[in-house]
């Protein structure tokens, strides 16, 4: 049971053993929620998408270990930068590590910054929960709606994902779609389609971010030694692109 009273000096040291691993900060982030976002990049992944441009993030013993206040102090020192931002943990997965997770948006709303949370939801909600609370925004990243596909594309299926989506539509707490436009894959009209419909219900899902197909993390797979599965893949074109922006243009005005 988490304190929610004044914290005392024993309680302090308590809190500051929780540790966990990242693999970076980012200061100056734009991309990852509203605003400059100081960006906390996690180890560790269940996941193994076949377009992810962080492979390196995926070993939960790789990176380095930090405790929260020591990330908490690093953000104090970027305030001024944040105002009209806050922090997001990204990953990898955010929620391979939910106690660290958990203190660490804790900490920080207590601090007076706007926390978001970039996931794939990937973890059951028995491990979740409690981390998806502590945060003011999820950044859900729904990697495909048919839970076959899925599957193919990051090596496990849908079911955790849609189940977060739920849970988010049951507590009101604000959502963020993101979802990868790979083509031949997810860039299809039909299954873009079906997404859009299966997302319209939901009131919790305030923005739908497409993210093209990049391979600027390519060169990882092959630091790494892993063969990359999509290198020869296309890209989309911008063509392709803008079809897909306007079946989604009621969450993006």
């Amino acid at each position: 049971m988490w304190s929610t009273g004044p914290s005392t000096a024993a309680s302090d040291c308590v809190m500051d053993s929780i540790r966990g691993r990242i693999h970076s900060c980012e200061s100056f982030g734009t991309l990852d929620g509203p605003g400059i976002r100081f960006v906390i990049f996690l180890q560790g992944c269940p996941l193994r998408c076949r377009y992810c441009h962080n492979p390196d993030t995926w070993r939960s013993d790789g990176g380095k270990s930090v405790t929260s206040a020591e990330l908490v102090k690093q953000i104090e020192s970027c305030r001024n930068f944040l105002r009209n931002g806050g922090v997001t943990l990204s990953g990898g997965e955010p929620l391979m590590q939910p106690e660290f997770s958990t203190d660490l948006l804790r900490r920080c709303r207590e601090a007076g910054f706007h926390t978001a949370l970039d996931t794939a939801g990937s973890l059951p909600l028995e491990i979740s929960q409690n981390t998806i609370d502590a945060a003011d925004l999820l950044l859900l990243d729904i990697k495909a709606l048919n839970p076959n596909l899925c599957r193919e594309l990051t090596g496990q299926d849908n079911t955790n994902e849609l189940a977060t989506l739920e849970y988010c539509e049951h507590t009101g707490k604000e959502v963020w779609i993101r979802h990868v436009l790979l083509p031949g894959w997810t860039l299809r009209r039909d299954r873009l389609e079906q997404l859009a419909a299966y997302l319209k219900p939901f009131r919790c899902v305030r923005r739908v971010e497409l993210l093209p197909f990049h391979k600027m993390g390519s060169f990882k797979w092959k630091e790494l030694g892993l063969a990359d599965p999509l290198a020869n893949s296309p890209l989309p074109s911008q063509e392709e692109l803008n079809a897909a922006e306007t079946l989604f243009a009621a969450w993006n005005p």
